[in-house]
């Protein structure tokens, strides 16, 4: 089943077989030596994930993800998104879950998928699934909010009419024009204790936290195929220049037959948790 975060699994791949990022039980102890361990992961691990276990700008660290067609198309014109993106990649955003604190989706994603936001594909634990829904409009009854042991959060606009299953956490964020700040968001959500934050979809989500400077790193999964039309992975304000786009030094992963490109953003990013002490 395809999603709207542009990942659908290849059927002609094989589930742990990730040519290029290592053996799926080399990946075993890894969220383990990535929260306690010092000293580097081992390889191909550290290169990919080494730089999500400390944050430059503060104590936290907030990476995106999206999964796009070569041509940054997430679905064709009639929204059709089947095989974009391979199984190694849906690996890799499960790898991702499962060495974040938290993973947050927004409202939307969460009505049109209703996804698990849980780590099924690889080991490690489940992330706290957090819904950005600041009118109230996820029903109680979205498989996000099932009880299972992992925490439940829903960032709602101040004053919003709630009505979530027993033991969901209702995070209120002060709006502007029912909109949510994401500094805010993640303001909040740092409160609660979450340091790692994975920001994983859908498309609008992804780009309000990249246009809002909240971004350590963002993960641009790229398929081998060109939609030539169809919805974008990432919608941002327009500018005038080539020379006030944003620069993100990058480092380009194979994972399979889709190619990871691991893109710094925290030279533009703003400070939102403790900032760091100079030694």
């Amino acid at each position: 089943m395809a999603d709207s975060r542009g990942l659908t699994p290849n059927r002609n791949e094989t589930t742990g077989a990730e040519n290029g990022s290592g053996s799926a039980s080399s990946w075993a102890p890894i969220p383990k030596t990535f929260r306690t361990a010092d000293g580097s992961l081992p390889q191909p691990w550290e290169d990919i994930f080494g730089p999500l276990r400390k944050g430059v700008i503060d104590d936290l660290v907030l990476v995106g993800q999206c999964g796009q067609s070569i041509d940054a198309r997430i679905a064709t014109p009639t929204g059709h998104s089947h095989y974009i993106n391979s199984e190694t990649g849906l690996a890799h955003l499960h790898r991702l879950r499962a060495l974040v604190d938290a993973v947050v989706i927004g409202v939307g994603t969460a009505i049109a998928d209703d996804p698990l936001l849980t780590v099924r594909r690889v080991e490690g634990p489940n992330p706290a699934r957090v819904i950005v829904d600041p009118n109230g409009r996820l029903p109680p009854t979205a498989r996000v909010l099932a009880a299972d042991g992992v925490r439940r959060l829903v960032v709602t606009a101040a004053g919003t009419p709630a009505r979530f299953p027993a033991g969901v956490e209702i995070v209120p964020v002060a709006a502007n024009n029912r909109q949510l700040a994401p500094s805010a968001i993640i303001a909040a959500l740092a409160a609660r204790g979450f340091r790692r934050i994975l920001i994983e979809g859908g498309a609008d989500t992804v780009s309000r936290f990249l246009a809002a400077r909240c971004l350590d790193r963002l993960h641009i999964l790229v398929a081998p195929i060109i939609l030539g039309g169809g919805r974008s992975s990432l919608t941002l304000p327009p500018i005038e220049r080539v020379d006030e786009a944003v620069r993100a030094p990058m480092r380009v992963h194979s994972l399979g037959g889709d190619v990871l490109l691991d893109c710094d953003l925290s030279a533009q990013r703003v400070p939102i948790g403790r900032a760091k002490m100079s030694t």
